[in-house]
Parts: structure tokens; sequence; C-alpha cells
């Protein structure tokens, strides 16, 4: 039985069936929840950096659209300027195609002449005013197209990574479940045990009165428990572990990066021995996980696919930091 599932675990990993284990291939139950915990933390530190890369597209789409409305404002002076323009120079071709000598010379009223011809010069200094803002605001405008096309091909470039790290975290969790499959019920109890057990921490020190924002936040993670594991979402109906803490803080009115990583420091880091409820807990050294202390050394937290929104123990991986937003 238990040479016939390591078979399959070994096809499932894309490991040809040998007489022997293939080097790097599950040899027994235990490696092959090592390699589970490998495979989810390697699609969970994929998920985050494919949440990095969507957030980064999302702000060009947001900064291209804002391009857009400010260069149609623009092209809009522009078209008055040169309407003003060709108004002007109408209205100057019009009074002043005479030489000024012979105007003076026929005209009948001298005096009406010389307030007209006034009035020309300052019509001649506006029209110099006017073009001058106007190839200002030619020079404006081509800016703001270039920079345009630049951020175009920017975000054309990050979508292409969204993508293609897409494909990572789907291949990665895709693995992950065939193996998982393979395991017997016993084995994957097992696992799912092993995931959620904790480590050894100093005390944690609770006495202080949680803050109004905090106990918000921490009311917000609470009310999402049991709700599914999603990879790239951030509520209200499934989330990614950042996705939940930005969402639980977010109904508490803190904006919150889209990231562990950046959440991480996303307030002002204290000990973990100082840890409160409502504080974000990063695990691993890349900070690729995150959850929310719930107190009494419990976090929440959004685990991995096919595990809802649930309690775990605050050491059940080795912690990068707490952060207090």
């Amino acid at each position: 039985m238990t040479a016939a599932v390591l078979s399959v675990a070994a096809t499932a990993l894309g490991v040809a069936p040998q007489a022997t284990a293939a080097p790097g291939a599950p040899d027994g139950p235990r490696d092959a929840r090592s390699e589970l915990d490998r495979l989810y933390t390697e699609a969970e530190q994929a998920t985050e950096a494919f949440n990095h890369a969507d957030e980064r597209a999302e702000r060009l789409r947001e900064e291209a659209g804002r391009a857009q409305d400010r260069m149609a404002r623009q092209q809009e002076r522009v078209n008055e300027l040169r309407e003003q323009l060709g108004s002007l120079a109408g209205a100057e071709y019009r009074s002043g195609g005479m030489d000024p000598s012979l105007a003076l010379l026929f005209s009948s009223d001298p005096d009406d002449y010389l307030d007209k011809a006034a009035v020309l010069d300052r019509i001649g200094s506006r029209q110099a005013g006017k073009l001058s803002r106007l190839r200002g605001a030619l020079r404006e405008l081509g800016q703001q197209r270039r920079e345009a096309v630049a951020d175009l091909a920017e975000l054309e470039r990050v979508r292409k990574d969204v993508t293609a790290r897409k494909r990572v975290v789907e291949g990665k969790l895709r693995r992950a479940r065939e193996l998982l499959q393979t395991l017997p019920e016993d084995e994957r109890a097992a696992w799912d045990r092993a995931a959620r057990s904790g480590r050894d921490l100093p005390p944690l020190g609770e006495g202080t009165t949680v803050s109004g924002r905090a106990a918000a936040a921490l009311a917000a993670a609470r009310a999402a428990l049991g709700r599914p594991y999603v990879w790239g979402a951030n509520g209200p109906s499934a989330f990614d572990c950042s996705g939940l803490t930005q969402w639980a803080w977010g109904r508490a009115g803190v904006s919150l990066p889209r990231t562990s990583q950046a959440q991480r420091t996303a307030g002002q880091q204290v000990p973990l021995s100082q840890a409160r409820p409502g504080d974000l807990v990063t695990y691993r050294s890349d900070a690729s996980h995150v959850a929310i202390y719930a107190g009494n050394g419990q976090v929440i937290h959004a685990p991995r696919p096919g595990a809802a929104v649930r309690y775990d123990p605050v050491g059940m991986l080795p912690i990068a930091s707490v952060t207090r937003p």
C-alpha cells in the first residue's frame, strides 16, 4: 500500500517511477508531508509576488486613466488658445491692413485713429502672450503624451509579469493538490496537525486594553472565520493571507498595503513579548505569510488553499515580526 502511494506521489510530482526513489521525491509519509510544506510555502511566496505585481498593475491602470484626463483637459486648453489667437489675428488683419502713416493721413478723425491704433497695439501684445501660452501648452501636452506612452508600456510589461506569476502559483498549487490526494486520510490528518502545531514562545504581554481600531480589525477577522482561502482574494467572501489582514484593518478604517512583505513595515514593530490583539504577525524570513494576533497565544489567518480562515497557534511558523498598524 505504501509503495503504491509513494509511486503515485512521485508521478504527481513529475518523477518517473523507479525501483528506488528518485532524488528529491518523497520516500515516506514524513518526506511527503515535507514536500507538501515546501510546495505550499513556495505557492504562498509566489502568491505574494503575484499580489505585488497585480497591485502595481492596478496603480499603473489608475495612473493611465489620470494621464488621459490630464491630456484631454490640456487639449481643450490648446484648442481654446488656438481659437482665441485666430480671432485676434482676424481682428488685427481687418483693422490694421493699411500702412499706419497712410491710415493717419486719410483718417477723417486722427484722434479716433490714434485710439484704434492703441487698441491694436494691445491686441498685438495679447496675441504674443497667448502665442507664448499656446507654445507652453503644446510642450506640456507633448510631455504628457510621452509619459503616458511610457506608463502604458510599463503596464503591458507588468501585465505579462502578473500572468507569468499566476501560472507559477497555479502550477505549485496543482502539484500540492495532487500530492495531497495521494496521501491516506490518516497521513493527511497528521500533516494538518503538524501544520497547526505551535512552538514554545516567551510569555506574551496582553495586559493593555486593545485600541478601538485594533478591536474593530480583530472583530472583522473573527467575522471572516470559516471563509475559504482563495489565492489573490481580498474579501469579503474569500481571502489569501494578506488579503484577510488588509480587509480586516480596512474595516477598521486603516489602509494597509496589499502584500505581507509591505504590511510588515506598515506600522510600529514591537517585540513578540509585547504582542497585543489586532497586531500583524508575519512569518518566515521573507515575511511571506501574515496573520492577525487574536490574544491567548492564537492568531487568525487564511492558511492555504483547501483550509478556511481559522485560529492557529501564534508560533505555528517561524515568526519574522510583529507590527502594530
